[in-house]
């Protein structure tokens, strides 16, 4: 092989790994930022789009499904409240777990279940 095709291997190799990283590394930058957070703290009650599984309804007969009407009921700063303080015995306080920050990002991503 000559020195011009060993160099041009290696340039294409390079190129490639590099691509590679980007396209490993852009799928979570694409995720919205409540996104993780909501499927490490909330997915296993409330689902992974917001819909209890039938196994959690029939534990927490109450348990909020995130729909429009929830929506219209809940601002995103009671949904915050929620995430901070509880809500009765079903519901924990994720303040431990999750800032501030986190959680008004749980609030938007929630809010796109009902866009989808």
């Amino acid at each position: 092989m000559k020195k011009h095709q060993v160099i041009a291997t290696i340039s294409s190799l390079a190129i490639g790994i590099v691509f590679i990283g980007r396209i490993a590394t852009a799928a979570p930058q694409d995720d919205p930022k409540g996104k993780a957070p909501f499927e490490e703290n909330c997915r296993k009650c409330h689902g992974v789009r917001g819909i209890p599984p039938k196994t959690m309804k029939a534990k927490f007969p109450k348990i909020a499904t995130f729909d429009a009407d929830f929506f219209t009921k809940h601002t995103q700063d009671s949904i915050v409240t929620i995430l901070t303080k509880g809500k009765n015995e079903d519901m924990k306080s994720f303040k431990d777990k999750l800032s501030h920050d986190q959680m008004e990002e749980v609030a938007k991503y929630m809010r796109t279940f009902v866009a989808k």
